[in-house]
Protein backbone atom coordinates (compact mmCIF):
# COMPACT_ATOMS: atom_id res chain seq x y z
CA UNK A 1 0.00 0.00 0.00
CA UNK A 2 0.93 3.07 -0.74
CA UNK A 3 1.71 6.13 1.88
CA UNK A 4 2.91 8.34 -0.84
CA UNK A 5 1.07 11.99 0.41
CA UNK A 6 1.04 12.96 -3.29
CA UNK A 7 -1.45 10.38 -3.47
CA UNK A 8 -3.56 11.13 -0.72
CA UNK A 9 -3.23 14.97 -2.42
CA UNK A 10 -4.57 13.75 -5.45
CA UNK A 11 -7.34 11.96 -3.78
CA UNK A 12 -8.31 14.61 -2.12
CA UNK A 13 -8.16 16.99 -5.29
CA UNK A 14 -9.55 15.04 -7.74
CA UNK A 15 -11.06 11.63 -6.74
CA UNK A 16 -14.43 13.40 -5.02
CA UNK A 17 -16.02 10.08 -4.45
CA UNK A 18 -16.07 6.20 -5.15
CA UNK A 19 -18.28 6.96 -8.39
CA UNK A 20 -15.51 9.24 -9.90
CA UNK A 21 -13.28 6.98 -8.82
CA UNK A 22 -14.80 3.99 -11.23
CA UNK A 23 -14.65 6.13 -13.64
CA UNK A 24 -11.42 6.99 -13.58
CA UNK A 25 -10.50 2.89 -13.53
CA UNK A 26 -13.45 1.67 -16.38
CA UNK A 27 -11.18 4.40 -18.54
CA UNK A 28 -7.93 3.71 -17.70
CA UNK A 29 -8.33 -0.15 -18.54
CA UNK A 30 -8.59 0.31 -21.92
CA UNK A 31 -7.10 3.83 -23.13
CA UNK A 32 -7.34 3.11 -26.40
CA UNK A 33 -11.02 3.06 -25.98
CA UNK A 34 -13.08 6.25 -26.72
CA UNK A 35 -16.62 5.47 -24.57
CA UNK A 36 -19.29 8.24 -25.25
CA UNK A 37 -21.62 9.11 -22.45
CA UNK A 38 -24.30 6.92 -23.13
CA UNK A 39 -22.19 3.97 -22.86
CA UNK A 40 -20.59 4.64 -19.89
CA UNK A 41 -24.31 5.18 -18.40
CA UNK A 42 -25.09 1.94 -19.32
CA UNK A 43 -22.09 0.08 -18.30
CA UNK A 44 -21.73 1.46 -14.90
CA UNK A 45 -25.49 1.79 -14.07
CA UNK A 46 -25.10 5.27 -13.01
CA UNK A 47 -27.30 7.81 -14.41
CA UNK A 48 -25.83 10.71 -16.95
CA UNK A 49 -26.17 13.69 -14.07
CA UNK A 50 -23.38 11.22 -12.30
CA UNK A 51 -21.18 10.79 -15.55
CA UNK A 52 -21.20 14.24 -16.90
CA UNK A 53 -20.41 15.50 -13.58
CA UNK A 54 -17.19 12.99 -13.06
CA UNK A 55 -16.28 13.45 -16.52
CA UNK A 56 -16.38 17.35 -16.74
CA UNK A 57 -14.30 16.91 -13.37
CA UNK A 58 -11.53 14.02 -14.70
CA UNK A 59 -11.23 16.56 -17.66
CA UNK A 60 -10.60 19.41 -15.33
CA UNK A 61 -8.23 17.30 -13.26
CA UNK A 62 -6.16 16.57 -16.68
CA UNK A 63 -6.88 12.89 -16.17
CA UNK A 64 -9.44 12.63 -19.73
CA UNK A 65 -9.68 14.04 -22.82
CA UNK A 66 -12.60 14.35 -25.00
CA UNK A 67 -12.30 13.64 -29.03
CA UNK A 68 -14.46 15.45 -31.34
CA UNK A 69 -16.96 12.50 -31.83
CA UNK A 70 -18.08 13.00 -28.59
CA UNK A 71 -16.12 10.02 -26.64
CA UNK A 72 -13.69 10.06 -23.71
CA UNK A 73 -10.98 8.23 -23.41
CA UNK A 74 -7.95 8.64 -20.08
CA UNK A 75 -5.57 10.33 -21.18
CA UNK A 76 -3.21 11.75 -18.24
CA UNK A 77 -1.27 15.33 -18.89
CA UNK A 78 1.69 14.52 -17.20
CA UNK A 79 4.11 11.64 -16.66
CA UNK A 80 3.25 12.25 -12.68
CA UNK A 81 -0.50 12.15 -13.01
CA UNK A 82 -0.26 8.79 -14.24
CA UNK A 83 2.00 7.33 -11.91
CA UNK A 84 -0.57 8.71 -9.32
CA UNK A 85 -3.65 7.08 -10.99
CA UNK A 86 -0.82 3.74 -11.24
CA UNK A 87 -0.65 4.14 -7.65
CA UNK A 88 -4.19 4.71 -7.06
CA UNK A 89 -5.26 1.86 -8.81
CA UNK A 90 -2.64 -0.96 -7.54
CA UNK A 91 -4.00 1.23 -3.52
CA UNK A 92 -7.46 0.70 -4.39
CA UNK A 93 -6.92 -3.17 -6.04
CA UNK A 94 -4.75 -4.37 -2.68
CA UNK A 95 -6.84 -2.02 0.47
CA UNK A 96 -10.58 -0.85 -1.24
CA UNK A 97 -11.95 0.00 2.48
CA UNK A 98 -8.67 2.13 2.67
CA UNK A 99 -9.39 4.28 -0.21
CA UNK A 100 -12.85 4.57 0.04
CA UNK A 101 -12.16 5.95 3.24
CA UNK A 102 -9.72 8.35 1.97
CA UNK A 103 -12.16 9.49 0.03
CA UNK A 104 -15.06 10.11 2.37
CA UNK A 105 -12.63 11.68 4.62
CA UNK A 106 -13.32 14.97 5.69
CA UNK A 107 -10.69 17.26 3.75
CA UNK A 108 -9.27 18.28 7.19
CA UNK A 109 -8.67 14.46 8.35
CA UNK A 110 -7.21 13.56 5.19
CA UNK A 111 -4.61 16.76 5.15
CA UNK A 112 -3.69 15.59 8.44
CA UNK A 113 -2.97 11.73 8.10
CA UNK A 114 -1.11 13.35 5.07
CA UNK A 115 0.84 15.71 7.26
CA UNK A 116 1.73 12.50 8.80
CA UNK A 117 3.24 10.22 6.22
CA UNK A 118 5.68 13.50 5.56
CA UNK A 119 6.92 14.17 9.02
CA UNK A 120 7.61 10.36 9.59
CA UNK A 121 9.33 10.31 6.04
CA UNK A 122 10.89 13.18 6.21
CA UNK A 123 14.25 12.10 5.57
CA UNK A 124 14.07 10.74 2.43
Amino acid sequence: MTGDPDVLSFIREHIRSVWALELLLKLKADPERCWTADELVESMRASHALIDGNLDALMSAGLVVPDDAGCFRYRPAAPALRRLCDELEETYRVRPVTVIRWISAPAERLQSLADAFKFRGGGK
